[in-house]
């Protein structure tokens, strides 16, 4: 969501044996794509100013 890590660094650091792997797995327990789930993330922060 914050553009820290990307989806294979995150997948090397859990341990996942491949990106498809904990992509696979990602939708199945959110119902989204980890890219749908960034991009709806964006979409609905709100910026420090509006706080």
């Amino acid at each position: 969501m914050y553009h820290e890590l990307n989806l294979s660094e995150i997948a090397f650091k859990l341990n996942y044996s491949s990106v498809a792997y904990l992509s696979n797995q990602f939708k199945k327990v959110t119902g989204m794509t980890p890219t749908q789930f960034k991009k709806g993330a964006i979409q609905n922060r709100k910026s420090l100013d509006d706080v």
